[in-house]
């Protein structure tokens, strides 16, 4: 099990950078300005030979040097007792996910999906689309993100829905290894409730396995219960959780 969190937690990596990104002993600290927390926060990757206390001070000076509090990533994979040392500093949890994967070959993929566009790259359009499906409206955001999206590494399905020449919903699959990552989805806020979300779900994943995916994988923030119920009636299950413990205010 450990191995598959691993490999799920390095997709994701690939899956998303940051806008900007920094090695430290066996860490990498991601900085986008804030835009979620996966993408500004200290992830642990690999072996780790300095002292925590030591490493914990150097990232707070590094994220106080950017405008922000340090955000650490606590899956599975991190020691518990990093967990309770982050705690004892005063650390609060926040956006707590679940992650949760499928075997292509089970997925229950039964709905037709024909008003679903997909594209191989990620014009811009469907950048500023899914801006405004989100609400946002920071300027550094809207001037910063659409580069992360484009430095995507691995091969990606855009996926989009329109209504009267806009598009009104959103979806983006990308392939890693014998996976497809699913991301991004969102519908219109006076559109939802129409089976929208599930077309495109359902086509991101049968193009994946088109293109040799086995197995999905997706995150869903704990809480969001319509997306959890959505994505359990397609066959994903709960894998694993992870959370972010945020520093405090000083």
């Amino acid at each position: 099990m450990e191995m598959n969190i691993k490999k799920i937690e390095d997709m994701s990596l690939n899956a998303w950078p940051s806008h900007k990104m920094e090695l430290y002993d066996g860490w990498i600290l991601r900085f986008s300005y804030f835009y979620t927390h996966r993408t500004n926060s200290v992830e642990q990757f690999g072996t780790s030979t300095l002292p925590w206390r030591e490493k914990v001070s150097y990232c707070e000076n590094v994220y106080k040097r950017l405008g922000t509090p340090a955000i650490f990533k606590i899956s599975p994979l991190v020691s518990q007792d990093f967990d309770y040392t982050l705690e004892n500093r005063g650390y609060e949890i926040q956006h707590t996910t679940n992650v949760m994967t499928v075997r292509l070959p089970a997925a229950h993929l039964d709905v037709s999906y024909n008003d679903v566009c997909f594209a191989d790259s990620i014009p811009d359009e469907w950048i500023q689309s899914l801006f405004a499906l989100k609400g946002t409206t920071n300027p550094v955001h809207r001037a910063v993100v659409p580069s992360m999206y484009r430095a995507i590494p691995k091969e990606t399905i855009c996926a989009s829905v329109r209504k009267n020449g806009q598009i009104i919903a959103t979806g983006l699959g990308i392939l890693d290894r014998d996976y497809i990552g699913i991301y991004a989805i969102h519908v219109r806020e006076d559109c939802r409730g129409q089976g929208i979300a599930r077309q495109i779900c359902t086509g991101l994943l049968k193009e994946g396995r088109k293109k040799g995916a086995e197995n999905a994988y997706l995150q869903v923030v704990e809480g969001n219960t319509p997306a959890r119920r959505l994505y359990e009636s397609l066959g994903f299950y709960q894998f694993y959780t992870y959370w972010f413990r945020v520093q405090p205010a000083k």
